[in-house]
């Protein structure tokens, strides 16, 4: 798919100037701190000179967020919708589920204080850009993006466009996080901010360990076949 190949070319564009810790809790909410608040506090950002920088897309997300993902109703009840998204847009269900974790937790009802709207956080400037002309006349943008199927797939629209024009899965999540603006007044690459370099790397981190549970669960499936006599 789309991201899982993006994911495997791309490097995470330079390094952080300041220390950020964070984690991903049981319901989904990232928290972030510029020092080890707990022991739930993982590195997200180091130093430029600290030898133990993460690269985004290599841990292991925690193993009580995976449990949830895997057994919440809420997060099962969107899988046939995100798996449709996938094969309609290429990019990757577990990409997709990453960033609904990191965005909403799975509450689609949720509204930031910008206005970004339901499991994905999508604005209504970006819900009416990647609309078809049927859907656009059908309802208000407001009321679209409340319905799940609806906002997941504009999301999904929305990061298979900016992963073919900024040529990635990271800086495209940038580009989500930040503005495409930001992105390319960086040069095309991650722009220094340190929310957006630790929301990339949040969503990459997780978007791995979903890849591998995938791969794993197929291996699970496979059955051997005698070709002798």
């Amino acid at each position: 798919m789309l991201a899982a190949a993006a994911l495997g070319l791309c490097g995470f564009s330079g390094a952080a100037r300041a220390e950020l810790w964070g984690y991903v809790d049981g319901a989904g909410v990232a928290h972030f701190a510029d020092k080890p608040v707990d022991s739930r506090y993982a590195p997200v950002l180091r130093q430029r000179d600290s030898d133990t920088f993460r690269v985004p897309g290599k841990a292991t997300a925690s193993a009580s967020l995976l449990t949830w993902l895997e057994f919440a109703p809420e997060v099962k009840a969107m899988q046939p919708v995100l798996r449709e998204a996938e094969r309609v847009t290429g990019v990757d269900a577990e990409l997709l589920k990453a960033i609904i974790t990191v965005e909403s937790g799975y509450r689609g009802d949720l509204v930031s204080p910008r206005g970004a709207v339901g499991l994905m956080q999508v604005t209504p400037v970006t819900g009416d850009r990647y609309a078809t002309k049927a859907e656009a006349q059908a309802r208000p943008v407001e009321q679209r993006l409340r319905d799940p199927k609806h906002n997941i797939m504009i999301g999904a629209r929305m990061l298979a466009d900016l992963s073919r024009r900024f040529g990635g899965v990271d800086v495209a999540l940038a580009a989500w996080n930040a503005g495409e603006g930001n992105v390319r007044r960086a040069g095309g690459k991650i722009p220094d901010f340190d929310e957006t370099r630790a929301h990339v790397h949040m969503v990459l981190e997780l978007y791995w360990a979903l890849l591998q549970q995938r791969q794993q669960g197929l291996a699970n499936q496979m059955k051997m076949v005698r070709t002798d006599g």
